[in-house]
């Protein structure tokens, strides 16, 4: 998720991968437990796959070790920040989100990051390092939050996290949603070669359902033109039906762009706010 330093964006990740049924709870391979929402079950859709966080990982890995250094200072697509903005955003997440799940792990929980002020601080000062910090510390964070997630028994999935002391909590199982969204779409946004057309189909698939859980003012229905099911945002019935492929919607439906590619019945986009 996006926080600029000079415009913060409230939290809206909502996922879990945690399911009950009437033998015990569903366990992925790894120890992982299935999906479940906070208002209820939730398709595999929603629940990424270690493969497909690893494919995810490595791609992006590929795009910042390849970046040559003087692009770190490059404008990203994201307001007021530089490519190498978005690469410390991404290394003190996983840093972050590794050291929640080692904290579970160990039965000491602990908050992703110390305080709002500190995050962005932290991500402002990591992102003027030269590039060869900035990218030797990017490429060990991955491993770091790759040791902690394999590290997981099945039990340490109960219970939640807080992203500060005090502040917003999240369930345990939602952390691999939030990583494999932070890893997609913040690739695009460093505008280095990748772009939402390169998304995966399972990535396009999950990002389309788990978009479904946020709030929108009002309901609207988006249909891909590339793949042969819609999803309805928003509550309440009916509302406007936007068209486009799948990686257009879910550029669109996280804030970016001006809707390039969509058509809508209503003849404007419905309103959508920043992921």
């Amino acid at each position: 998720m996006f926080v600029s330093v000079a415009h913060a964006v409230k939290p809206t990740h909502r996922s879990t991968f945690s399911r009950s049924t009437d033998s015990g709870p569903i366990v992925h391979p790894g120890g992982w437990p299935a999906g479940r929402w906070h208002d209820g079950d939730v398709t595999d859709l929603t629940r990424p796959s270690p493969d497909q966080i690893a494919r995810a990982d490595q791609s992006l890995v590929r795009t910042v070790d390849g970046l040559p250094d003087a692009d770190y200072a490059g404008g990203s697509l994201l307001p007021d920040w530089t490519r190498g903005h978005v690469i410390a955003h991404l290394t003190l997440n996983a840093e972050g989100l590794a050291g929640v799940l080692h904290g579970a792990h160990l039965g000491q929980p602990q908050a992703m990051y110390a305080s709002p002020e500190g995050r962005d601080a932290d991500i402002a000062e990591l992102a003027t390092a030269d590039p060869a910090t900035l990218r030797e510390r990017f490429l060990a964070s991955t491993t770091q939050f790759a040791d902690a997630l394999g590290a997981m028994h099945e039990d340490d999935w109960a219970g939640r996290f807080e992203r500060t002391p005090g502040g917003p909590e999240f369930a345990l199982v939602n952390v691999a949603l939030m990583r494999v969204r932070e890893l997609e779409i913040h690739h695009a946004d460093l505008d280095a070669g990748y772009s939402p057309a390169d998304w995966p189909e399972d990535f396009r698939l999950l990002l389309l359902e788990s978009m479904t859980k946020r709030p929108y003012p009002a309901p609207f229905t988006v249909r891909p033109t590339d793949l042969d099911r819609s999803w309805h945002y928003g509550e309440g019935e009916g509302g406007p039906v936007v068209s486009g492929t799948s990686y257009e919607l879910g550029w669109w439906l996280t804030g970016r762009g001006a809707g390039e590619g969509l058509t809508t019945d209503a003849g404007t986009l419905p309103e959508v706010e920043s992921w």
